[in-house]
């Protein structure tokens, strides 16, 4: 499987020049030789890019092109795919509507429209207005992005975020929703939502601070200046993050100070906004907690009394301190409650046992229980609460790799359910011409990891199938095995897809989350290789044959993987990768570091930690040896994973790599974290992806097959 011959295979590639940094941490010395492409008005570049140093730019630009060149080839595919993907696209697709009072609010896109638009009807379907299109906001923008909107409790205004460069510095704006017009509130700055006050007037906000740091909560009065806002809670611990939301009642705003173990929640009345927050139980490392309301009670869920996968308490509203807290749900080993709900007369909360989730509707009146699960080996199921209180309705979305999303409206009282929408593929899609499993690949310490696969029913299982194997492994997040129209374009062309559940995620429950993070997250590297050894161990595919994939924190895994088992690797594919792990941790200024160090540790404080991180940075760990194709993609305005960590990254390796391999580096010069912005654009991004993983594979040449 060695790539097509390109008429571009001997373009030069681009060489950063190698001015070493020398720092020195616990003894060790580091030598950075490209630390240079790290602007030092960074900060600066988030809120303009045209700032950038013009010889970090033309370097960029000239990996840019170097990349365009080495990909050309692959030009008529990646439209063949892009078109395919956007076939199965309902281009006029718009969401469930979902009912408040006399109305019902909805998201949606018109055809050819990169953006959505937001709808309100009234309630029973009729009246549907348009009170914000995103096609029109967008005009004349390279990059455009609606953080949120909500609409305050008389519905007479919208509050809504936009950040337009990307750097998730969202400015509020407020619309009257009578006129249309927007207000002169503007908001800059906010980490984009937005939570109201009863009185419709007042809301509050989070506010970034210069080091793009979530720390503050702010109070706005709708028509007076944002200058004159009023600052309500100020977190002086920068290693945690601070975030609002509302109960399901609306009866209380909570504001959450957090970070990967810890949290500590504060409530304000909604209904008298400018009283002070009121705290529910001080923070001690460790103890992490959630909140939510019904009639005088607060219930939270939380792991205190070593409820590892978390337990439901509740507590008087007068008074919530923890020696307060009464058990209602007892903790369960293995069963981990991902998310509470509180409505009037129900408690709804969303469990993951054995790696499948499960919905759990509880009676409030006499404890009375039952489950809302599925069949199939590998699904994905998520709740959507909706903004009423006194309801019995509750909505769900169901979907497998083989199966397009079902959007299910659930009387929690008739135990009626209604199929309000199934997600529409306009090219055709016959779920029968699918396969999705879900194998437990045994790890070298003797745990098992889940993968979850799809491929087409007529791709050979004799090792001859090229497979992509996506991880992500980090804060606790699992991948759920939910149904995708993109990587179709890779299945029927003889990939089998396959989703590695590793360590760092919750997909066995919070202890699978906390063996691979810290000292242990080496657990999350190997499992990955053990999966994909698996794989290749039961006939699937054969060593060298799979390409991996990975974002963000999976990038990082894409960079630790692709030095600790290089020749298990066909290629990698790195969107956004944290690969400059080290050099990241040891940087407290950035908007990251100090609260990202209770997941890797903290490098400055701890040499032990240090040591760690050192032995596993891919930055550091590239070595002179044969490396697989790799494709990194970064964003030049990304605040989590800044473009320098890709850039620095592809430079070491171009220096070290002993093979011909490609090593191709693309950066985004107009958008962050997230790539592009526009629905189609998105598709671009992902259709290079795959042409890359095509061309790698010797398949790109091919012509798609066709399902029976």
């Amino acid at each position: 499987m060695s790539p097509q011959n390109s008429r571009h295979a001997f373009v030069k590639p681009p060489r950063a020049a190698r001015r070493p940094k020398v720092s020195t941490w616990h003894g060790v010395e580091l030598v950075d030789d490209y630390a240079w492409l790290k602007a030092d008005n960074w900060q600066d570049v988030m809120r303009d890019p045209a700032v950038l140093d013009p010889e970090i730019r033309a370097y960029l630009d000239a990996e840019n092109a170097y990349c365009e060149a080495q990909l050309a080839e692959t030009k008529p595919l990646q439209d063949e795919l892009f078109a395919e993907m956007r076939g199965r696209l309902k281009e006029d697709d718009s969401s469930v509507p979902t009912a408040d009072g006399p109305y019902a609010y909805y998201s949606g896109f018109v055809a050819g429209g990169q953006y959505p638009l937001i709808y309100r009807s009234n309630r029973d379907g009729s009246g549907e207005v348009v009170v914000l299109d995103g096609n029109r906001e967008a005009e004349g923008k390279a990059y455009w992005d609606l953080g949120g909107f909500e609409h305050s409790p008389d519905h007479r205004l919208l509050a809504y975020s936009i950040d337009d460069k990307g750097s998730e510095l969202y400015s509020v704006r407020v619309r009257d929703l009578t006129t249309g017009e927007d207000l002169p509130d503007i908001v800059p700055d906010t980490r984009g939502g937005v939570v109201w006050a009863s009185d419709s007037r007042t809301f509050f906000y989070v506010r970034l601070d210069d080091n793009h740091r979530p720390l503050q909560v702010y109070r706005h009065a709708v028509g007076t200046p944002s200058d004159e806002d009023v600052l309500v809670y100020d977190e002086k611990d920068i290693g945690l993050y601070v975030a609002i939301n509302a109960t399901q009642s609306a009866k209380y705003i909570t504001i959450d100070a957090h970070d990967h173990r810890t949290s500590e929640v504060r409530i304000i009345d909604a209904d008298a906004p400018l009283s002070e927050p009121v705290l529910i139980t001080p923070r001690r490392v460790g103890h992490e907690y959630s909140v939510e309301h019904n009639g005088d009670k607060f219930y939270i869920t939380t792991n205190s009394h070593d409820a590892e996968d978390f337990r439901i308490v509740e507590a008087p509203v007068s008074a919530p301190g923890e020696a307060n807290w009464r058990e209602v749900i007892p903790h369960r080993p293995g069963c981990l409650i991902l998310d509470t709900i509180l409505y009037r007369d129900y408690m709804v909360r969303l469990e993951r046992e054995n790696g499948l989730p499960r919905i759990v509707v509880r009676r409030l009146s006499d404890a009375d229980e039952h489950i809302i699960a599925f069949p199939e080996e590998a699904y994905s199921l998520g709740v959507h609460p909706g903004y009423e209180f006194d309801t019995t309705n509750v909505r769900f979305v169901y979907s497998s790799m083989t199966t397009p999303a079902e959007t299910w409206d659930y009387d929690m009282q008739t135990r009626n359910r209604v199929l309000r929408k199934r997600q529409q593929v306009p090219s055709g899609h016959n779920p029968a011409d699918y396969v999705t499993r879900r194998l437990y690949a045994p790890a070298r310490d003797g745990e098992t990891v889940p993968v979850s696969i799809l491929y087409h029913k007529d791709t050979p299982l004799d090792g001859s199938a090229p497979v992509l194997l996506y991880g992500y492994g980090a804060y606790g997040i699992s991948i759920p095995a939910s149904f995708s129209t993109t990587r179709l374009s890779l299945v029927d062309r003889g990939f089998i897809y396959a989703i590695a559940h590793i360590r760092g995620g919750k997909d066995k429950g919070y202890r699978w989350y906390t063996n691979g993070k810290l000292a242990q997250k080496v657990n999350t590297f190997t499992d990955f290789i053990d999966a994909g050894e698996y794989l290749v161990a039961q006939g699937l595919t054969k060593r060298g044959h799979i390409v991996a994939n990975g974002g963000s924190a999976g990038g990082m895994l894409m960079g630790v993987v692709t030095n600790m088992a290089p020749d298990l690797f066909l290629g990698i594919i790195a969107d956004v990768p944290f690969v400059d792990v080290l050099n990241t941790m040891l940087d407290k200024d950035l908007p990251l570091t100090p609260p990202e160090w209770p997941e890797w540790g903290n490098p400055i404080a701890s040499r032990d930690e240090f040591s760690i991180i050192h032995s596993y940075s891919p930055y550091e760990n590239v070595e002179a040896k044969t490396y697989p194709h790799i494709f990194a993609y970064g964003g030049l305005t990304d605040p989590r994973v800044t473009y320098w960590e890709p850039a620095k990254w592809i430079a070491r390796l171009r220096e070290k790599n002993a093979s011909d391999n490609l090593v191709l580096l693309k950066i985004n010069m107009e958008a962050g974290h997230g790539g592009a912005s526009g629905r189609y654009e998105q598709l671009r991004e992902m259709a290079a992806d795959y042409a890359f993983a095509l061309k790698i594979a010797g398949l790109a040449a091919k012509q798609k097959e066709k399902a029976a």
